[in-house]
């Protein structure tokens, strides 16, 4: 249970971080690219908080599923973002490591899950 709490905190920063980088995008990125990473980044948080209200093990690894295709969206956003310079300097290195954290984490919850069942 420490890893799923874990995971959320995680998963809840990242969201937080990706608000705070995409405050100064371009004006023409507000409902482009930007309402995409936004709504990405909480997407996982709010995938695992959805399954977490669910009944069982089988319906909680769908949503870490969910949650784990909304992070790889995220990825690919954030590698368009950094390529057409709309991301500073320093920022992806950093928000593409958090992703890849949150995923290994994704993936281990569900191969526990699975192994469980």
């Amino acid at each position: 249970m420490q890893d799923f709490r874990r995971l959320k905190n995680r998963a809840h920063e990242l969201a937080l971080d990706v608000y705070t980088v995409t405050k100064h995008f371009p004006r023409e990125e507000h409902y482009g690219l930007r309402s995409q990473l936004r709504s990405s980044s909480a997407s996982i948080g709010m995938n695992l908080a959805e399954g977490c209200g669910r009944n069982g093990d089988r319906e909680f690894a769908r949503f870490l599923q969910i949650a784990m295709g909304s992070a790889s969206e995220l990825e690919y956003q954030l590698l368009l973002s950094h390529d057409l310079g709309l991301l500073e300097k320093n920022s992806y290195p950093q928000l593409h490591a958090r992703v890849a954290e949150v995923k290994k984490m994704l993936a281990s919850l569900l191969r526990k899950l699975r192994a469980d069942s």
